[in-house]
């Protein structure tokens, strides 16, 4: 088992989650919606995450109360991804995410910190988490799956332009 915690990063070190959203390996999946956030580019997922932006974000995510937390590897001594939930008011409920740094998939990080994740938002008082993505994900849902996320419902989203199909999984913790 891997040796890992979750750590609430300080500002200056936002540097990691900069260094990851500028990844194009580590943000494919992310790429070809039609969304307007910030800095978010269409051909490669990839999200711009400069300095000057850290601490606005830092103090947003403290306001709203979402959770972001680093996947810290304690053997390694270093980073690996990152974690977060936050409230979507629209829907109602409380999405999660987990993101491992390209480099790092496939070495049973992400089922740990999903787990950490649920600890962490059951501790916070949330009672359920949600997240989506696409179905052409089947690792990333077996390890929701093998977390005890069901399979809520399906759903078609757009990419590129085309249709995909997509999933959204639940948890009550």
């Amino acid at each position: 088992m891997k040796n890992i915690r979750l750590y609430i990063p300080k500002v200056e070190e936002y540097w990691y989650e900069e260094k990851v959203e500028k990844d194009p390996l580590s943000m494919h999946y992310n790429a070809g919606y039609d969304v307007d956030y910030f800095g978010y580019h269409y051909d490669t997922g990839c999200i711009d995450f400069p300095e000057e932006r850290w601490q606005e974000v830092y103090q947003k995510r403290k306001k709203e109360k979402k959770y972001f937390a680093y996947i810290k590897d304690l053997t390694l001594g270093q980073f690996v991804g990152y974690v977060d939930y936050n409230y979507d008011s629209k829907e109602k409920k409380y999405y999660c995410g987990v993101l491992i740094e390209a480099k790092h998939r496939g070495k049973g990080y992400s089922k740990i910190a999903l787990q950490l994740l649920c600890q962490e938002a059951k501790k916070n008082g949330i009672r359920e988490l949600y997240d989506n993505f696409e179905i052409n994900r089947p690792f990333t849902l077996k390890i929701f799956e093998s977390v005890g996320f069901k399979v809520i419902k399906k759903e078609v989203w757009k990419k590129f332009g085309e249709d995909v199909e997509g999933v959204v999984v639940g948890i009550k913790l």
